[in-house]
């Protein structure tokens, strides 16, 4: 009966979706991104009326398979995780939706499902990092490159959850390559010993409240012009 009150046309419905099991090299943990989902759902919340659904652990990561204790679902399949998610909540009322995406890989999986689903006459929007992060990582980012366990990830942990972190074993790992991490040298894709991609000996906290700020102030302003908007007829 409490869930009918709150789910009603005008409501946004926001869908963490962030990795209870991908690596993060030596010093981060598996369930980095979920951590990071969880932080940021709650800051969300704090500050903007909408209804918390709960995070989805499991997407698309096929770039660090290769590593212990990663899993990655097929694209379709978390495509279309999604859209079950969505289209079972609309049901009641809701017909915008936002997904607090902690993840890269993960884009492939929601524009496809954000493009069904304004046939339905369903919003869909969705946290792009690279897109929010990238004006602080040029001003305030001090490695040579990464976007995988890196300076500004690990920078962000520290401030979100600094008991997850172990920076004694933060290591410089950065091999630009195609494809995927893989373990193997030689073995083509992108060579990553250690699954991280970048150089998180640089991280400070002092980054990481930078970074957050400009993620949740950017998720905030899309969940705004998200309720603007009038979803297709």
């Amino acid at each position: 009966m409490e869930a009918e009150k709150v789910l009603t046309p005008s409501t946004v419905v926001v869908i963490p979706l962030g990795a209870a099991s991908k690596e993060h090299g030596p010093h981060l943990k598996l369930a980095n991104d979920w951590l990071m989902a969880e932080y940021l759902k709650q800051r969300v919340a704090e500050r903007a009326d909408v209804v918390i659904a709960p995070t989805v652990p499991y997407s698309f990561y096929p770039a660090f398979v290769e590593y212990p204790g990663s899993t990655s679902l097929r694209l379709d399949v978390a495509c279309e995780t999604i859209l079950d998610i969505c289209r079972g909540l609309a049901r009641f009322g809701p017909r915008r939706f936002y997904v607090l995406n902690t993840g890269v890989s993960t884009l492939r999986a929601l524009a496809p499902a954000a493009e069904t689903l304004a046939g339905e006459g369903i919003l869909l929007r969705y946290t792009d990092l690279g897109k929010l992060l990238g004006p602080v990582e040029e001003t305030l980012g001090e490695q040579e490159g990464g976007t995988h366990a890196d300076e500004m990830e690990t920078s962000m942990m520290l401030v979100i959850a600094p008991s997850t972190v172990r920076m004694e074993n933060a290591v410089k790992d950065y091999h630009p390559g195609p494809g995927r991490l893989t373990r193997e040298k030689g073995k083509g894709g992108t060579y990553s010993p250690t699954g991280i991609y970048g150089d998180p000996t640089l991280a400070t906290p002092e980054k990481g409240e930078a970074a957050l700020k400009a993620l949740l102030d950017g998720i905030l302003g899309e969940i705004e012009a998200l309720r603007r908007d009038a979803p297709r007829p």
